[in-house]
């Protein structure tokens, strides 16, 4: 018989039905009147469907009075009504197979409070508790919705390059990709290591971002969207970093700042939808568990039309404020996540897009305003998290483009084939990238940004 998933056996009340289900055991509970209950998870739902095993099975004794939490079961039995008030409905069993068990003395889940410090230490067996299946269901709903976002608006996936030999931001932070030997590399005729021997025959890293090759289709194919990993050797240990995670990058032809903001921020709102419509099982797991008030949140987002101010204007509320952030504030500087959060949180309870920031501060693409001090880039902040998005009109004018790679100190050689875009048909664009695992942390209230990625690449840690 076909098995059948937990989640759409709980919605059925065709009793009397056979049905196959599989599963890892979360308990076990044996009565006194010879049979036990089960209950098991396949991972399908944050429920779990309750199994009544009769004492007359045949490998009753032999099998399912060993069963334990994490052992893997097949059971195909009878859908009963559940007399119970937790669930609808329950499966007796028929028939129990049993594909693994596991012992109780070294499986580290059980029935009782783990720290998330210590999953992060078994990132291969943390799917199994509650809030990693939930962190999982939702990151798939955020990552399903974000195709259909760009989908329905004609965007064109654009699969970019992992390995590439530019850096997109201009912070050098790069995972260098070689297969020269580092005991004894090649050496040149000043004794400096000879990368025309390397594979690529020149210096290539694992790519910060694939907007550069987005911006170059967009220029021909008019809207386009990048969904994938990027990879940033920061030394960094907060809860908001990771060395390896996933970016969702829009870029737009005949597209300006406004219109970036626009796409953003209506991103941003059907992420929220999407979420609260899908997975509202899981989110009340998180409202409950994690972060209280969650959900409610969510709908404020999902229903709220964001604020827009200027850079210069958010600095001047900030030093207004008079609140002790432990980043000073002035014009010139970055801002903070606490200033961000200030901002979205205390002085206009929304989300927030922040615009026209220092050209210091910004990368050499961001197109240069008329006052020559600031650029066409945004921030979307939002409550919880700070920044979220970050996005700006691209510069389409060559020797401004060119004059602005030379003050950041970027070797123009690299970038003669970006510069091409300007020298062929030049065109006003703009685009916007999406850290995917802020995404996720904003949507579940996780704290740690470790926490909404399978397995977290960070300093010295790629354990699995």
């Amino acid at each position: 018989m076909q098995r059948q998933l937990i989640k759409h056996v709980l919605t059925r009340r065709d009793f009397g039905a056979t049905v196959t289900v599989a599963g890892w055991v979360r308990t076990r509970r044996d009565s006194k009147a010879g049979f036990s209950f089960v209950e098991i998870n396949d991972g399908s739902s944050l429920a779990s469907l309750q199994v009544i095993a009769d004492g007359g099975l045949p490998n009753y004794q032999a099998d399912v009075l060993r069963l334990s939490t994490g052992a893997a079961v097949v059971v195909t039995g009878t859908l009963v009504e559940s007399p119970g008030a937790g669930q609808p409905v329950e499966l007796r069993a028929a028939e129990i197979t049993v594909h693994g068990h596991a012992d109780p003395e070294s499986y580290p889940i059980q029935k009782k409070q783990i720290t998330y410090e210590r999953l992060r230490e078994i990132a291969h067996l943390r799917p199994r508790t509650n809030t990693f299946g939930a962190v999982a269901r939702v990151r798939n709903a955020l990552a399903f919705a974000t195709h259909r976002f760009f989908q329905e608006r004609d965007f064109l996936y654009l699969h970019a390059p992992i390995i590439t030999a530019s850096d997109a931001e201009g912070a050098g932070q790069m995972f260098r990709v070689s297969i020269l030997d580092p005991g004894a590399p090649p050496r040149d005729e000043r004794g400096e290591i000879d990368w025309a021997e390397d594979f690529f025959g020149r210096p290539t890293f694992l790519t910060v971002s694939g907007q550069l090759e987005a911006e170059t289709y967009a220029c021909a194919l008019d809207r386009v969207y990048t969904f994938g990993p990027t990879f940033r050797a920061e030394n960094s240990n907060t809860r908001r970093h990771l060395a390896e995670f996933w970016m969702i990058e829009p870029e737009m032809a005949f597209a300006d700042l406004a219109d970036d903001a626009d796409l953003a921020e209506d991103y941003v709102r059907y992420l929220c939808r999407y979420t609260l419509d899908h997975c509202p099982a899981d989110l009340a797991f998180f409202d409950q568990r994690v972060q209280p008030g969650l959900v409610a949140m969510l709908e404020g987002v999902a229903g709220s039309t964001f604020h827009r101010l200027t850079y210069t204007e958010a600095v001047a509320i900030l030093e207004k404020a008079g609140a002790a952030f432990e980043f000073p504030v002035g014009w010139g500087t970055e801002l903070q996540s606490e200033h961000e959060r200030y901002l979205t949180e205390t002085v206009f309870d929304r989300p927030v897009i922040v615009t026209d920031f220092p050209f210091d501060v910004k990368a050499f693409y961001m197109r240069r305003n008329d006052d020559g001090r600031t650029v066409a880039a945004m921030d979307v902040l939002v409550p919880g998290i700070g920044e979220i998005v970050g996005g700006s009109q691209r510069e389409e004018r060559l020797e401004v483009l060119l004059d602005s790679a030379r003050r950041k100190g970027l070797d123009l050689d690299l970038y003669w084939w970006y510069a091409d875009l300007r020298r062929y048909g030049t065109v006003p664009h703009a685009g916007f990238g999406l850290g995917f695992e802020r995404l996720v942390q904003f949507c579940t209230g996780m704290q740690n940004i470790r926490d909404v990625v399978a397995f977290p690449r960070t300093p010295r840690n790629a354990e699995f």
